[in-house]
């Protein structure tokens, strides 16, 4: 007996957008059929709005326990979930303590357990000397582990040196987990903190791509070494597309990711003072994300993370303008769909497209990909509702982060997301959140 069914003359399928009914029961999709099935259960029918499948964002910072006011569990997946994001993945840095033993994950399970209302996973970390706790963070369900090339901004998540990976990419080949990686290999560069600290292209200079293009090196290096899964976390710079194809086009098991803002901005349109663009990599030239742009069309970069990394407004200097000590990070977990699908639609897109980079490729890199991201038979019935030509002007208020600071408040976006399911289960019909705590905790 099935328990409802969602009528969309735009169901955007693996196979492509077309007219379907999507049957639900006990939160999976049973089947995508014609419209004109008979059909004994109740009917929600959404016209010429499109279906979705949920968005899955891999890279977000809760910073739940410790930092609970920088951003937690209840604010973030409640943002979720009015953006249409149905699963997400933490990062272990932010928190307090962060995830790199399997106490410290211990910790962050029970501070989650109560207060989510959209899945979440988690990703362990890899520092120096934590190499014997990484097979007890994968039994206990970590779904892969992330490391720093460069400082990570916190002092208790020290950056991995490459002795520090090749302890940890063997353990990881064999359990077929794959290690994200933060590509910065940093020098000495404190010479720009003596010039004007409000220059935006001065900060933009502090981080050149020289930096990113060698750890991307070192990391395609490693790959192909150990053959471990190897996913280069927001890539900026277009100098790094042709290795990362050419590693690719060999068959190394890597994947890469860009961030929305690298995507929507350029540092061209940064002013001096504007600190709630501060993120490293930075946001580079247009020239530079045209080039990302085409390697994400390409299939050279997998998909758009948003990166979310929240801060307390008084950390990121908003009233001093000042780049060398405010906070680097990019709040944007509500907006990710509605940024990307507003520059996409300049270049062509298309709703499948957005699909890919927000839904499917994600799941593969999460160990998902049989039950999440897609709409078809089997799939969870985790869904979005988009009215994909709809426009909206982002403003503070509307925003559900524990803090309304972000680069994107007062951009016209387009692509509103008006309901969101999970597990079958109406719980976001714009503006309303109509069933909270429903999200799981997600495992390999």
């Amino acid at each position: 007996m099935l328990d409802a069914a969602i009528k969309s003359k735009n169901v955007v399928t693996p196979q492509g957008v077309r007219e379907a009914v999507v049957l639900l029961q006990n939160g999976r999709i049973v089947d995508v059929v014609p419209m004109n099935t008979a059909l004994g259960c109740p009917i929600h029918d959404i016209q010429e709005k499109a279906l979705l499948p949920g968005l899955i964002d891999p890279h977000v910072h809760i910073n739940e326990p410790g930092r609970t006011e920088w951003e937690g569990f209840d604010t973030a997946t409640r943002a979720a979930l009015a953006g249409g994001l149905t699963t997400l993945v933490d990062m272990p840095l932010n928190s307090s303590p962060v995830t790199t033993s399997v106490a410290n994950l211990a910790l962050k399970v029970a501070a989650a357990k109560s207060q989510l209302h959209t899945n979440c996973g988690f990703w362990g970390g890899i520092v120096p000397g934590n190499t014997n706790e990484i097979e007890g963070l994968i039994a206990h369900g970590v779904l892969g582990f992330k490391a720093f090339l460069t400082h990570s901004g916190i002092d208790d998540f020290p950056n991995a040196t490459e002795h520090d990976l090749r302890q940890a990419m063997p353990i990881l080949a064999r359990y077929g987990l794959p290690l994200l990686v933060h590509c910065e290999l940093t020098t000495e560069n404190d010479a720009w903190k003596a010039g004007d600290k409000r220059s935006y292209q001065n900060y933009l200079a502090s981080r050149p791509k020289q930096w990113e293009d060698e750890a991307v090196a070192l990391m395609i290096r490693l790959c192909e070494e150990y053959n471990c899964p190897t996913h280069i976390v927001h890539l900026s710079s277009a100098s790094s597309i042709a290795p990362l194809a050419a590693a690719k086009a060999k068959g190394s098991p890597l994947t890469v990711e860009t961030g929305q803002h690298y995507l929507f901005f350029s540092a061209e349109d940064i002013k001096d003072g504007q600190t709630q663009f501060k993120c490293a990599p930075p946001i580079r030239e247009q020239a530079n994300n045209e080039e990302l742009w085409g390697a994400l069309q390409d299939g050279i970069i997998d998909f758009v993370a948003t990166d979310h990394s929240p801060a307390p407004p008084d950390l990121k200097q908003l009233e001093s303008g000042d780049f060398t000590t405010a906070w680097g990070g990019i709040a944007s977990l509500q907006l990710a769909l509605p940024v990307l699908w507003t520059a996409a639609q300049k270049r062509g897109a298309s709703l499948p497209d957005l699909a890919r980079w927000l839904s499917t490729n994600p799941a593969r890199l999460i160990g998902q990909q049989g039950r999440k991201g897609q709409i078809a038979k089997g799939f969870d019935a985790d869904l979005l509702v988009l009215a994909p030509e709809q426009t909206f002007t982002v403003t503070a208020e509307m925003l559900h982060h524990r803090h309304n600071v972000s680069p994107y408040i007062g951009q016209e976006l387009q692509g509103v997301i008006e309901q969101t399911f999970l597990k079958g289960q109406l719980v976001y019909d714009r503006p309303n959140f109509t069933h909270l705590h429903q999200g799981e905790i997600i495992t390999r």
